[in-house]
């Protein structure tokens, strides 16, 4: 079955890493991987993920979970995403292991999409 546009990762805010991490472990036997000491990845039997680590309590916009899709061609989904209407926020940028764009949805959603291709 293709990737192609499924969710594939989701990143969220916290303001204690290491009570979030200890909750969600404790919870869900939820697996992490720490990469520094403000971000920690999760692994679940669905959709994976992260925790990144802010500064104040959490509030709208900030916050929110960022819903990362997965594409096989990073430049034609961001085709995609203008041509229906999307904003593009973040243009495509590198980051360990591939590279991502952020857009907004019409109703001021923010998704990023990412490949590794």
């Amino acid at each position: 079955m293709s990737q192609h546009h499924k969710i594939n990762y989701v990143e969220m805010a916290t303001v204690d890493l290491a009570a979030t991490k200890a909750f969600f472990s404790a919870a869900f036997s939820w697996q992490f991987v720490d990469y520094g000491p403000e971000y920690s990845s999760f692994t679940t039997q669905g959709v994976n993920g992260g925790f990144y680590h802010v500064n104040e309590a959490i509030v709208f916009p900030q916050g929110t979970p960022l819903i990362v899709l997965y594409s096989d061609n990073l430049a034609g989904s961001m085709s995609q995403v203008t041509s229906a209407s999307g904003d593009i926020v973040k243009d495509i940028f590198e980051f360990p292991g591939g590279r991502r764009f952020h857009f907004k949805e019409p109703s001021g959603n923010e998704l990023a999409i990412w490949s590794d291709k």
